[in-house]
């Protein structure tokens, strides 16, 4: 995959996670061309990679269209990455994380600890959290040195969330979603704790466990559509039930 390939598949991604298209949207090579100044070819190949991960569908009409993801969809794909990242931090564990991984990870919860320990949590701490969190998972996926796992965990995060931001509460207050981040943080620091100490069972339980905060986000986000969609706009592409 060439540079301007790569960047227009990022780009492209990206806006469907922020959700500027809609279910049904036709998805013209010609227009997104324009809009991301490049060719046909990198839009076209982008789009065939997208709808191989599942983010699109093709048209009836030809081409591709924006699909539509169920709840019961998203909330498999949260449960298959704690599979996943707790088997990595199972792997870190059993296999012995490398003093620079342990010294990163610890960073991380220097980070997360500056941001939910405060009295008060501002907008700057939320987002510095959220930064933290993709950082703290990746450098499990990538430690752990499964080029499979790292290949699955590219296509789960793809999925509206499904990907660690996916932890960012969804609560109406403030005060209510720090005391979330504190608990999923706290997890993280135990996490670590195991991958140090050797035990893998832990760090594997703990990783399984770790995603069930967002399984609970994506349930209060579709009790309360507008309000995730402020914070999570890719939510609007997610219908409640089995079936689209």
């Amino acid at each position: 995959m060439d540079s301007q390939q790569s960047r227009v598949l990022v780009q492209l991604r990206d806006m469907i996670l922020k959700g500027e298209f809609v279910p049904g949207e036709r998805l013209a090579e010609i227009p997104l061309a324009e809009k991301l100044e490049a060719s046909r070819t990198p839009v076209r190949l982008a789009l065939a990679s997208l709808e191989h991960e599942g983010l699109i569908e093709q048209s009836p009409s030809g081409g591709y269209q924006m699909r539509r993801f169920t709840s019961q969809e998203v909330a498999d794909a949260i449960r298959v990455r704690g599979v996943i990242e707790g088997f990595a931090a199972r792997l870190l564990a059993e296999d012995g994380a490398s003093r620079q991984l342990l010294r990163d990870l610890k960073e991380c919860l220097e980070d997360g600890d500056r941001a939910v320990n405060k009295p008060s949590m501002e907008i700057d701490d939320y987002a510095a959290y959220v930064e933290m969190n993709d950082r703290f998972h990746k450098l499990i996926i990538e430690g752990c040195g499964n080029l499979a796992l790292k290949r699955v965990m590219d296509m789960l995060g793809g999925q509206p969330f499904a990907a660690p931001s996916a932890m960012l509460p969804m609560q109406s207050s403030m005060e209510e979603g720090q005391q979330w981040m504190r608990q999923a943080h706290r997890t993280h620091h135990a996490m670590v704790q195991a991958i140090e100490r050797g035990q893998g069972s832990r760090a594997q339980a703990l990783g399984e466990e770790h995603v069930e905060i967002a399984r609970m986000n994506l349930d209060y986000a579709l009790e309360r559509p507008e309000l995730a969609a402020e914070l999570m706009p890719g939510i609007k592409l997610v219908s409640k039930g089995r079936s689209a």
